[in-house]
């Protein structure tokens, strides 16, 4: 016998590969845009077709990313403001993207942290991508699409002295991010996670300023070498385009195979 085809259902529409990564049509807000890994993300967004929003607290540094390329705005938005928050996901209308790559560290052994540098990682790294997952995944939800992107590193899975609570807030956001797939998921929003390596931001400006650091750092991924920020911007694009449509609840390590080989390198704390 023939199987016959369900009511209502014909063959699948032929796909444009050539358009696969297009993002016309479509409105990505770009958290921590003014610099680094956010600003190179809002960039190759916007290179893509896209209308993006560049929010950072520091507008100065938003808006000098927004005369690096047209389809670009800026925003200012402190993200440990939760009715900050709140406000944004109401004023920017309908977002199809939301790219967060704001974070901070205080490299100290555990044993040495104090109260408030521990509040200060936790509330930047992980309260803050959860009032922004809180805020905007009910909207694409409504809407049933959407793709939610967040960066966390390499420390989610491995770790050295004095990451201990950077380490414990990454593994806490892919997490988050994942029970986030499972419930936004049946309503077509997508939430995915970037584990970059080391990467030359200014977060990561103390390691390269003590020459030894930085060049075991350099080594001990497969590569050899520090990643730049563009070079997890192919990692958003993907993420964010429909050439990623059926990839949800997961972690992309952009490493230079730094887990791979398992780089280890004891620092001064």
């Amino acid at each position: 016998m023939t199987p016959s085809t369900p009511p209502g259902l014909g063959p699948p529409a032929p796909v444009d590969y050539r358009r696969l990564f297009r993002l016309d049509g479509r409105r990505a807000v770009v958290v921590g845009a003014g610099s680094g890994i956010g600003r190179e993300s809002a960039l190759a967004l916007a290179a893509h077709g896209a209308e993006v929003v560049c929010a950072d607290r520091d507008l100065a540094a938003a808006e000098a990313t927004t005369r690096l390329a047209p389809g670009l705005t800026s925003y200012r938005l402190d993200v440990l403001d939760a009715e900050a928050i709140r406000l944004a996901a109401d004023e920017l209308g309908d977002v199809d993207v939301l790219v967060d790559s704001a974070a901070t560290n205080v490299r100290k052994r555990l044993a040495d942290y104090s109260d408030d540098e521990f509040d200060r990682v936790v509330d930047l790294n992980l309260r803050a991508a959860f009032r922004l997952v809180r805020a905007f995944g009910p909207g694409m939800a409504l809407r049933g699409r959407g793709s939610i992107i967040a960066f966390t590193s390499i420390r989610s899975v491995t770790v050295e002295e004095g990451q201990g609570v950077y380490a414990a807030t990454k593994a806490g956001l892919v997490q988050l991010l994942r029970a986030a797939a499972a419930e936004l998921g049946p309503s077509g929003v997508r939430v995915n996670a970037i584990a970059p390596g080391v990467v030359e931001t200014p977060l990561t400006a103390p390691i390269r300023a003590v020459p030894e650091w930085a060049a075991a750092y350099a080594t001990k991924s497969a590569l050899g070498r520090w990643s730049r920020p563009d070079e997890l911007a192919g990692a958003v694009v993907y993420l964010a385009s429909d050439a990623s449509s059926f990839v949800t609840g997961t972690q992309l390590f952009v490493d230079g195979g730094w887990t791979a080989v398992d780089g280890r390198y004891t620092p001064p704390t």
